[in-house]
């Protein structure tokens, strides 16, 4: 299938070898919560794929990173999901890197990052525009050694795998006004606990459980402030980019469960050559939409405009996604589908399409007051 052809030479491209090395387990094993495919990841180098260049990362863009992100999906479900919550939450880190000229701690985490191959776990109010990607999603307190944090983050995709916590937070200046920071926990800093949370077979090696912190010091080297005199510009422009490149790759994602299972249907007899054509021009109509969303990031856009081009992008790919799998399962016809659980698993995965914030209904009174010319109020 071309397009799917063309995802996984780019992911080729980008991380030699991965694929090839994720053929040689069943779809169950990579699945499952002891699944090798994070880990897999991690020894290609797949943590410094969004991270720039000048910061020692693979430099992807967002057309390539959806590329990635859907050629992993077809081969490991939960691979792409769990790394799509690493690569949303470096691209924000190096969006905010970039906001403050890529000078201080931040830019020489990213190094790290990418260099040492580390895993980074979003405690971000990921997917949620009414709660700015960077307003505070845990508690922060002042004390004489440093700073207390507490709060938890349920789901928590590679919440075994991490190596970092990403949280924001609100730093108070002493003058009633406070800074906003970003802040990398380290996996073994203490106070910080992994509690089992996801109870479903579906999707269970993204290690999706809940993240705990009791009262974890955090120092200052592992604090990222934004700069006061910038505060408005910057956040803005965190929360946008944060927010679409949260959409374009968790969709991208059940693009390539889909395209797995499209693929299997173009491999075999069932299907005239209508509904084949039906099936594959309704994949690549997610394709092109979730394409549209890509090229804002490359072009920089943000604002309103680009947070409502976003959903509207990702319900009509979850639309055509969701058709796509109905018609691939029905073509692929009751004896393939009862001889093999991959293809009931990877239609039970998809479905995840549908659960990540922000709902669809909860965006419709909002998305109609902004096409009647209204400002944008999300909540």
């Amino acid at each position: 299938m071309r397009s799917l052809d063309s995802a996984r030479r780019t992911c080729e491209l980008f991380l030699p070898g991965l694929l090839e090395a994720l053929s040689d387990y069943p779809l169950d094993a990579l699945e499952r919560p002891d699944s090798p495919g994070i880990e897999l990841f991690r020894k290609m180098g797949g943590p410094g794929l969004v991270i720039p260049d000048s910061l020692g990362g693979r430099g992807a863009g967002p057309l390539q990173a959806l590329e990635v992100t859907r050629a992993l999906a077809s081969a490991a479900p939960s691979l792409a999901v769990a790394t799509t919550m690493h690569h949303f939450s470096v691209a924000t880190l190096s969006c905010f890197a970039d906001s403050l000229g890529g000078a201080g701690g931040l830019g020489k985490r990213l190094k790290e990052i990418s260099q040492q191959n580390l895993l980074v776990a979003s405690g971000f109010a990921e997917g949620q525009p009414g709660q700015g990607i960077l307003e505070p999603t845990m508690e922060l307190q002042a004390t004489r050694n440093g700073y207390l944090l507490r709060g938890s983050k349920k789901p928590c995709s590679l919440s075994g795998a991490m190596d970092f916590l990403t949280a924001s937070v609100v730093i108070p200046d002493g003058n009633g006004g406070h800074t906003t920071a970003v802040t990398l926990v380290p996996r073994d800093a203490p106070g910080l606990a992994v509690r089992p949370f996801w109870a479903s077979w579906v999707l269970a090696g993204a290690q999706s459980d809940e993240v705990v912190l009791t009262d974890v010091l955090v120092q200052d080297e592992h604090i990222m402030r934004t700069d006061p005199a910038h505060d408005a510009v910057s956040l803005d422009t965190l929360q946008s980019t944060g927010f679409v490149w949260f959409e374009l790759l968790i969709t991208a994602s059940y693009l390539g469960i889909a395209s797995q299972l499209v693929e299997r249907v173009m491999n075999g007899p069932g299907g005239t050559a209508s509904e084949r054509a039906q099936l594959s021009m309704r994949l690549e109509t997610a394709t092109l939409l979730l394409e549209r969303t890509a090229r804002m990031l490359v072009d920089g856009d943000s604002g309103p405009s680009v947070l409502v081009q976003a959903l509207v992008a990702r319900y009509g790919a979850q639309d055509a996604i969701g058709a796509t799998v109905r018609q691939a399962v029905e073509l692929l016809g009751g004896l393939a589908y009862i001889r093999s659980g991959d293809i009931a698993y990877l239609a039970a995965a998809s479905h995840g399409a549908g659960f990540h914030p922000p709902s669809r209904s909860s965006f419709a009174a909002p998305y109609l007051d902004y096409a009647a010319g209204g400002p944008l109020r999300l909540s």
